[in-house]
C-alpha cells in the first residue's frame, strides 16, 4: 500500500475534531472557577483600556471604543495616516499601534491600540502618551 494513502487516513482520523487538550480547557470554562477566572481576566483587560482610552483622551485625541471592547481607536491628529502615526508612535514613544488603513480604506486615518497586556506596560504606554505632542 502506498505510504501516502496510510499517512493521509491517519491524518484525517486524527485529525477530524477538536483535540482533548482544548476540548478540556473550553470545559474547564463552564466551572464556577473557570467563570470566575474568565470575569476576573476581562475585568483586567477593560481596566487597561479605561486607562489607555482616558491617557488618549488626556492627550486631546479623539477617541471610540475600550467601553464595551479591549480596543481603543483614536483619530489620528493633524491629518496623518495611519502608517505615518504608527511611524510616530514607534519613533518618538516606542510604541506599537495598529494602523488603521489595516482594516480597509475607512480605517484611513485613524489607529487601533489593543489592552491585551500587562497592567505595567499600560501604566507605562498610557505615561509616554500623554507627553505626545
Amino acid at each position: 500500500m502506498p505510504l501516502h494513502q496510510l499517512w493521509r487516513r491517519r491524518w484525517s482520523t486524527k485529525a477530524n475534531s477538536v483535540s482533548y487538550p482544548v476540548q478540556r480547557g473550553a470545559e474547564a470554562l463552564y466551572s464556577s472557577e473557570g467563570r470566575e477566572q474568565i470575569r476576573a481576566l476581562v475585568e483586567h483587560y477593560m481596566g487597561n483600556a479605561r486607562i489607555l482610552r482616558d491617557a488618549v483622551t488626556r492627550g486631546g485625541m479623539t477617541v471610540f471604543g475600550g467601553v464595551d471592547a479591549p480596543y481603543i481607536w483614536v483619530k489620528t491628529p493633524d491629518s496623518l495616516t495611519s502608517w505615518q502615526m504608527f511611524d510616530r508612535m514607534l519613533r518618538d514613544l516606542n510604541v506599537v499601534i495598529t494602523p488603521g488603513s489595516g482594516f480597509g480604506a475607512q480605517g484611513e486615518g485613524y489607529f487601533r491600540m489593543s489592552a491585551f497586556n500587562s497592567r505595567e506596560n499600560v501604566a507605562e504606554v498610557a505615561r509616554r502618551l500623554e507627553s505626545l505632542e
